[in-house]
């Protein structure tokens, strides 16, 4: 059973760029299992190890159209092509959409999670996933690949939805200490 939580935009460590792995052991292929469920605890479709306060470059995902899981290690893209802008979330700004403009094709090179290399193209929503994730590598937040009105107003939606969360109910508060 998953035991991390999600890491909330902008706390640690969202907002650095994460290590590569050095080695890939069986370490790096349960991380990756428990990624994976995490991932589906909260109904996500990708998920990066920064999401669940880890500093590797590690994601997993599962493909919409098939329901293939795909683990990347030290992931890297190369040979992008074409670009579409959609809707896009994130499991770390629950409740916030926008439309983000990324590329339609691309190639990726990484190491899966037992550490065999992989390469491959990916189009449409899977290469969209591995752009998303592969931002949470690298310290970026969809709200970053938007035009500065959007992020502005975005990010304002995200510190409303943000103190709902934190703050509780008037009823379960904590009484002033004077």
């Amino acid at each position: 059973m998953a035991s991390k939580d999600i890491v909330l935009y902008p706390d640690s460590p969202l907002t650095k760029k994460a290590a590569p792995y050095k080695r890939v052991g069986p370490d790096v292929a349960s991380f990756a299992a428990e990624m994976l469920e995490i991932m589906d605890a909260y109904d996500g479709v990708g998920l990066a190890a920064p999401q669940v306060g880890v500093s590797k470059r590690i994601l997993v995902l599962r493909e919409p159209e098939n329901g293939v899981e795909l683990c990347l290690v030290n992931p890297e893209i190369s040979e992008t092509d074409g670009q579409d802008s959609m809707e896009e979330g994130c499991l770390s700004l629950p409740h916030v959409f926008a439309p983000v403009p990324r590329y339609t094709r691309l190639r990726v090179r990484g190491l899966n999670q037992n550490g065999k290399p992989v390469d491959f193209e990916a189009k449409d929503m899977l290469a969209r996933i591995i752009q998303h994730e592969v931002d949470h590598l690298d310290g970026v937040v969809f709200l970053d690949r938007v035009d500065l009105l959007t992020r502005d107003s975005k990010m304002q939606e995200w510190q409303e939805i943000r103190r709902e969360i934190f703050t509780p109910p008037d009823n379960q508060r904590e009484p002033h200490a004077y």
